[in-house]
């Protein structure tokens, strides 16, 4: 069996993995074509050739195959993320599921894979068969936690992942949802933007449109930053959402 070798890539703890499922070492079959596990499934590139990966999704702190590295013919995409609550996932989630549907498309296996393989590579996957079958937040769980019984998501990435349901599996950044969550994303990291003067701001119509009764949203009116009830700052919400790489071999 493989080991992990190296930091803890943002994750606290390390699940132990078995990988009945895979000949790629450490990794579980989700569905066919599709599985999940955690960095011993890509320390030996080897091994997931040999088990007909041939596209690779990295959630994690830092790539899996550093440049050169993996073997040709692999596709591999990595969203640089830690395992916290306060990690900001939802805004990858679209390029997320798109990348592993093109691959099952294209008859490719996807291994998607995190550092221990229990929270931030199962909300991804979680995503994609939410979003696939149409399922909610707790039917995907129950599926994922079937096959995978540590699997267990923080609670950061619960909460975005029920938006991502009520957005109707899709990042709608004009949703007053979306512009409720990119608030409270901002103010955990400006706290002291909560004490400007409301006359800076105009209620959001979509706010109500949208049925959110007890969360007024306000926009500046001088940018498109909203806020939730007391006002927060003019804040430009570009560079918030770290890049994302796609490399084909």
């Amino acid at each position: 069996m493989l080991e992990a070798q190296g930091s803890n890539h943002g994750c606290e703890r390390q699940a132990p993995t078995t990988s009945p499922a895979s000949s790629a070492g450490h990794a579980v079959e989700v569905r066919p074509g599709l599985y999940l596990g955690g960095a011993a499934a890509v320390a030996e590139p080897g091994h997931l050739r040999e088990a007909g990966i041939t596209a690779v999704l990295t959630v994690d702190s830092e790539p899996a195959f550093p440049a050169g590295a993996g073997f040709e013919g692999l596709r591999s995409l990595f969203v640089p993320a830690l395992d916290k609550p306060e990690t900001d996932l939802l805004s990858h989630l679209d390029r997320c599921v798109a990348f592993i549907g093109q691959a099952r498309s294209e008859g490719r296996a996807v291994l998607v894979h995190c550092h221990a393989g229990v929270s931030r590579s199962v909300a991804v996957v979680m995503a994609f068969i939410m979003k696939t079958d149409q399922l909610t937040f707790e039917k995907a769980y129950d599926i994922l936690r079937t096959v995978k019984p540590e699997a267990k998501v923080n609670e950061g990435f619960e909460w975005q992942l029920k938006l991502y349901e009520a957005m109707g599996y899709e990042v709608d950044t004009s949703s007053a949802f979306y512009k409720q969550y990119r608030l409270q994303k901002v103010t955990e990291k400006y706290p002291e933007l909560w004490n400007l003067p409301q006359e800076l701001f105009a209620v959001d119509p979509t706010t109500i449109s949208q049925g959110l009764k007890d969360d007024i949203l306000y926009k500046c009116r001088k940018c498109s930053f909203f806020a939730q009830n007391a006002v927060p700052s003019w804040v430009p919400l570009t560079g918030m959402v770290n890049s994302v790489r796609v490399v084909d071999g």
